[in-house]
Order: structure tokens, then sequence, then C-alpha cells
């Protein structure tokens, strides 16, 4: 089973690479930030 934490990961890298750069690219790393955060606080 996936994660949650690891889909957010993907999500954030996907927004990474969409075409609308100032805002795209500030949610992809937030995103990003939020799911590396998710995978450490919930180390099963």
């Amino acid at each position: 089973m996936v994660r949650p934490s690891t889909l957010i990961l993907l999500a954030g890298i996907v927004l990474l690479f969409v075409p609308i750069p100032p805002v795209a690219t500030i949610l992809g790393i937030i995103v990003i930030v939020v799911g590396v955060a998710l995978r450490l606080l919930t180390n099963r």
C-alpha cells in the first residue's frame, strides 16, 4: 500500500513542471515540504 506522504510528494513534483511558473513552483515546493514533514512525523 502506498503511503499518503508518497502521493503528496509525487503531486509536488508534478506541480513543479506545470507551465504556470510562479504559482505552480511555489505550490510545488510547499506540497513537497508538507509531504516530507508527513513522512517524518508518521514514521511507522
